[in-house]
Parts: C-alpha cells; structure tokens; sequence
C-alpha cells in the first residue's frame, strides 16, 4: 500500500484519467476501449485506474452520470437570462444548448451509445434527473405559467417546450456525418448550415407554443 501511495504522488491524476477515458471512449466506444489503452494514453500503469475505479464499468458510469448531469444543468441554466422576457430565455436556453453540442457533437452519441448497450441505464438517467436543483427548473416554469394566464402561450408544460428542442437540436449533430458524406459539403456548407439549424429550430419551438 505504501508503494502505491509513493506513486500516486508522481502519477497523474484521477481527473487526468477521466479525461483520457473520456476521450476514447467517445471515439472508439466502451466495448472497444481497454484499460491498457487508457492508461497508455494517460502515462500510467493500469494498477493506478483501477486503484481509483475498481474497474472499467465504474470508470464508464462516473464519466456518463458527469456529463449527463452537465448537458441538463447547462440546458436550463438562465443565470445570464433572468432580466429577459419568457421568450427570449426560451431562445437563449435552446442556443446555448446547441452551442453545447456544437462543441462537444459526440456527447449525445454517448448517451446513445450507452442506452443501447444497457437499456437498464434509463431508470439511473430518471434518478438522476430528480436529483437536479428543483431552482433549475423553478424560475422558468414560473414564467411560462405568468405566459399562459397571460394569454400569450398556450397552455404546454416546460417539458413540452424542452423535449422537441433537445430533440431537434441533437438529431442535427447525430445526422451530421451522414449528411456531410450525402451532400458532399464541404467546411462552410456545413457551417451555413449548423447556423441555419440554431435559429430555426428555436423558431420552430417558438412558434409552437404561441397562442
């Protein structure tokens, strides 16, 4: 034990291990990604990961509950959105999530990756959501509520209004390889039309929900 406290010391760090995981179990996939190969990739023995994760099954679930716990405190974060009208919050929550997967298009492919190979995952992901602050929910549903008295939105829930939206913006970065290979686009087709794509699909969900 004391030679495996010696080399913690000058061996890298767990977060240094969930990152190199991270990255290759997003371009390769759990089944295809070994331990040898991330702690190759990491510069480390593999005795070091599985001292921090037992095995590779929790270094996977550690790695999935943190993202997936991100990409939904992302999606109804409205700290930089309080003073705008309901509408306004609803564009910038729905441009801010497909910016998040602008920028990381691979994280929906893990979400799916896993749901496939382990259907049981769905109730984890239930828990999980209930576990998120009831304030990132709070606010915003007092708002659309304050709408639809007010006549201006038909009477929908928040998860009416979300579920579309993630839905549309994450079929857009799944489709991708497919539809660049099917168009033959090239850099800026593709960019024109991801750009296309974050406005219309937050006019789309806007003007759904208009009375």
């Amino acid at each position: 034990m004391q030679l495996m406290k010696e080399e913690k010391l000058n061996q890298p760090t767990e977060q240094a291990i969930l990152e190199a995981a991270e990255k290759l179990f997003l371009e390769k996939g759990f089944e295809a990604t070994s331990t040898t190969q991330i702690a190759k990739k990491v510069g480390c023995n593999q005795a070091l990961i599985h001292y921090y994760f037992r095995t590779k099954d929790n270094l996977f679930n550690t790695i999935f509950e943190q993202k997936f716990r991100y990409f939904f405190q992302q999606l109804f974060n409205i700290e930089g959105a309080k003073s705008m009208g309901f509408e306004d919050k609803i564009r910038h929550l729905i441009t801010s999530h497909f910016s998040l997967l602008e920028n990381n298009p691979q994280i929906p492919l893990l979400i799916i990756r896993e749901l496939s190979r382990r259907p049981e995952q769905v109730a984890l992901l239930r828990e999980k959501l209930r576990e998120l602050p009831e304030t990132l929910f709070a606010a915003l549903n007092d708002d659309l509520q304050t709408e639809i008295k007010a006549g201006r939105i038909r009477p929908v829930s928040l998860i009416d209004i979300m579920i579309p939206a993630i839905s549309m913006n994450v079929a857009l970065f799944v489709m991708m390889p497919v539809v660049e290979q099917v168009m033959q686009m090239d850099e800026e087709q593709k960019k024109n039309l991801i750009n296309h794509r974050r406005n219309a699909n937050v006019d789309f969900i806007l003007h759904s929900i208009r009375a």
